[in-house]
């Protein structure tokens, strides 16, 4: 990463965002030693400007911030760091700094599309995902009516518990057809998006 620390005296600022839900968590900054450590050991170590040294954060209190993705801005000189936050984000015990809930799990989806577009292009995998991909497109088709059938009959019922699963079931077997016909759960939603404006 071609960087410019000298900009901002030997800082860049950087945006710290969970990985999943893509909520902004925090800004830290860092010199060139603690983006090194930062790479070396996977959590995000800042450098902290009140105490005049390198600080990893969650080193007092456990909450580390795992590394997921480390990217740079056109300017070079701001860092956005995608990461799994293990626990509370800010020193008042808030999930991040900024006073916001970090509990939708919405973008996971996003997560979800990517690993079962990976295992069906993996030559390796012999994953359940990479076996229905395997059996074709009718197979496919198939288990998801079968999964929107259990929904509905659970949905008659009373044990949310298994309504739930049944929904987590189809949804999963939805985004895997959709991927088996090459469509983009975003193409989707952009018909959704023109059918609201009408």
């Amino acid at each position: 990463m071609d960087i410019d620390f000298k900009k901002g005296q030997g800082l860049v600022p950087v945006v710290i965002q969970d990985h999943l839900t893509l909520k902004v968590l925090m800004l830290g900054y860092m010199n060139e030693e603690a983006l090194t450590k930062t790479k070396a050991e996977g959590k995000v170590t800042f450098y902290s400007r009140t105490k005049e040294r390198l600080w990893t954060k969650g080193e007092t209190s456990g909450n580390f911030l795992m590394v997921k993705e480390i990217m740079i801005d056109c300017d070079r000189d701001t860092l956005l760091i995608k990461a799994e936050p293990c626990g509370p984000v800010c020193h008042t015990g808030a999930a991040t700094c900024f006073k916001e809930e970090n509990d939708d799990k919405l973008y996971f989806v996003n997560y979800l599309k990517d690993i079962i577009r990976d295992r069906k292009n993996s030559d390796s995998d012999q994953s359940y995902t990479k076996s229905l991909f395997e059996k074709g497109i009718n197979k496919v088709a198939q288990k998801v009516g079968e999964e929107a059938v259990e929904l509905v009959i659970e949905a008659k019922d009373n044990n949310d518990d298994l309504f739930r699963g049944e929904a987590a079931d189809l949804l999963f077997h939805y985004l895997v057809l959709l991927e088996a016909k090459n469509i983009d759960l975003n193409e989707v939603l952009a018909e959704l998006i023109a059918r609201h404006k009408k």
